[in-house]
């Protein structure tokens, strides 16, 4: 194969990667996708890659059939994982993640935590149809020929998918004022202050953690302000030698990275509406954590 076609085959991987994390909630699942995506292109002959119009649509296509294959599976194993299941968070590489930049998931609101959350409730059908077309803007007639459905089919589970996302995601809030509420969070939590904490969230508001059977922590959801903040308080009461608290970008959103002796412990998420925390999603799986690793101080 000439240098040209390398270079063009090789220079979808990012895009790639952007594409099955969405479809995957999982940096790790989406790496494993694209290197088979490229593994199945490499064992063509070279007849048959040149008879490829477009080797990028191919590896698109290739990668989409691989991710909805793994989603069908993944309902299973999740039915058996320990605890909760959150998508996998990812930082923002200009805060300290060291990882290829050719590799970089870009960060945007299709991969904000309530977004990749609310995707978690689709089927794989309709997660797919709806990325492929409202976040990589690929026509129905395309992800007819991805997902080996009809054209009107495909509209049909986007158009559902859609709503779905529109019932889960509540109005936009602007960065700076949602950026102020997490700040607020943590320097109430910081002071253990259960009465500063209950100020900030909304008395429905709902705190997920995931830590996968590998780590402690609540194995079901706490719904309510002051139940989250009294946990939240007798986790850091909790915490032998105390953790320390760092505001980060996490999924493209303000969030929080926690520290316990110098290793990342946990990444917060936040959902926000109407001047309060509504959603808190803590990533405590060590598993997850591995982008977090260089994305510390």
């Amino acid at each position: 194969m000439g240098a040209p076609m390398t270079d063009a085959v090789l220079s979808e991987r990012r895009h790639l990667i952007n594409l099955a994390y969405r479809l995957l909630g999982s940096l790790a699942e989406a790496e494993d996708a694209v290197q088979e995506a490229y593994a199945r292109w490499y064992a063509l002959s070279r007849p048959q890659q040149d008879a490829i119009a477009s080797p990028g649509a191919w590896l698109t296509t290739v990668t989409s059939r691989i991710c909805l294959d793994l989603l069908g599976s993944a309902r299973a194993r999740r039915e058996r994982y320990v605890g909760e299941w959150i998508p996998e968070p990812l930082p923002d590489p200009a805060e300290g993640h060291t990882a290829d930049p050719a590799d970089r998931v870009t960060l945007d609101e299709s991969v904000s935590m309530a977004f990749l959350v609310a995707l978690e409730s689709m089927t794989p059908a309709q997660r797919v149809a709806l990325v492929l077309h409202d976040v990589f803007r690929y026509s129905f007639a395309e992800i007819a020929e991805i997902t080996g459905r009809t054209t009107a089919a495909c509209r049909e589970l986007a158009s559902s998918a859609r709503r779905r996302v529109r019932t889960a995601q509540p109005p936009a809030v602007l960065a700076v004022h949602r950026a102020g509420l997490v700040r607020d969070f943590k320097q109430a939590w910081e002071a253990q202050d259960i009465t500063a904490l209950v100020g900030l969230l909304d008395p429905a508001a709902t705190f997920t953690a995931d830590g996968g059977g590998l780590v402690s922590t609540a194995l079901h959801p706490i719904e309510g302000g002051e139940q989250i903040a009294g946990f939240l308080v007798a986790v850091a009461t909790g915490v032998a030698g105390g953790f320390t608290i760092f505001e980060r970008t996490v999924n493209g959103q303000p969030g929080l990275l926690v520290q316990q002796d110098g290793v990342t412990s946990s990444v917060y998420a936040f959902d926000i509406a109407d001047d309060r925390i509504t959603r808190i999603w803590a990533v405590r799986n060590p598993e997850k954590l591995r982008p977090w690793t260089t994305a510390a101080r």
